[in-house]
């Protein structure tokens, strides 16, 4: 089995990216054509996201097995405590290793539905992420990610409080960590240092930082309020103005997301995690600026 964390461990920056389950045949065919044009750039890893509750359970487990099977690619499937007993859980587990995935990303989940309404756990079930990840870690020969938030846990008390949790989840047996988008390189550094403080060896269990292309305005708004993720007001006057022109959001979400990239290389970062929409060609640009396209790639 190749682990995340294998290919994290590169003398050479390297980038991973993510995608969700398709909804229909014809968003299937998108996210084929963005995984084709992907793969000859050999990212660290995919992974696939699943719906809240398990909504998407089964197409989660598809998609990332036919990325197992038909593809170069390194999958790496989500799976959400939400809704699940701990029966259910060792399922779809199983299910994962049976179509060769063992790159797993744990998370406890959000409510269906309503992401910011009452978290209830099942009563066969867990409640915390740190519990996903010992339950996955027991079960086999897996490589476990967890997410990490730069403005916090929307049910953390306090950044403190949720720093003392995501290290719980890391020393529960977690290989690296993803963190939810953000447009603010600051916001991530000062997340990165909040973890370091607590005695996390980072060069032992990589941080990832996320970014998203910005795509529209609509679109990103919404995702920031499912992430819990502040828009800082100068990116908003960016993208703002040119709210009806899609092509010219784009553009400029290019830009900002190739801004944020390059000052975390210049920090020192040498993972990029991208929320690709299930499109490839904002992040194909983004990395062609950085000089990180393999040279029969560069567009």
């Amino acid at each position: 089995m190749t682990a995340v964390v294998d290919r994290l461990r590169s003398d050479r920056p390297v980038f991973s990216v993510e995608f969700f389950p398709p909804k229909d045949a014809e968003a299937e065919r998108q996210l084929w054509r963005a995984i084709r044009e992907l793969e000859p750039l050999d990212p660290a890893f995919v992974s696939v996201t699943y719906g809240a509750g398990g909504s998407s359970r089964d197409r989660t487990i598809r998609v990332t097995g036919r990325i197992a099977q038909e593809t170069t690619l390194l999958p790496v499937a989500h799976l959400t405590a939400v809704n699940h007993s701990v029966a259910e859980l060792r399922n779809v587990i199983g299910s994962y290793a049976s179509v060769g995935v063992r790159n797993i990303l744990a998370l406890r989940g959000d409510p269906p539905g309503d992401p910011n309404g009452e978290w209830v756990k099942h009563p066969q079930g867990l409640t915390y992420a740190e519990e996903l990840v010992r339950l996955i870690r027991d079960l086999g020969d897996f490589c476990v990610g967890v997410a990490a938030y730069p403005f916090g846990h929307p049910r953390s008390a306090d950044l403190d409080t949720d720093a003392e949790f995501f290290v719980r989840k890391l020393r529960a047996g977690s290989h690296y960590a993803v963190s939810q988008m953000f447009f603010r390189v600051d916001d991530f550094l000062r997340l990165r240092d909040r973890i370091a403080s607590r005695g996390v060896d980072l060069d032992q269990v990589p941080l990832l930082p996320g970014l998203m292309p910005i795509r529209s305005v609509k679109g990103v708004q919404k995702m920031a309020e499912m992430a819990n993720t502040e828009i800082p007001p100068e990116v908003i006057a960016r993208v703002e103005p040119y709210a009806g022109d899609l092509e010219a959001v784009r553009a400029i979400g290019v830009d900002i997301a190739t801004e944020l990239a390059q000052r975390l290389l210049d920090e020192g970062l040498k993972n990029l995690h991208f929320y690709t929409m299930n499109r490839s060609n904002s992040t194909v640009q983004v990395l062609d600026r950085l000089g990180l396209l393999p040279a029969r790639a560069r567009v």
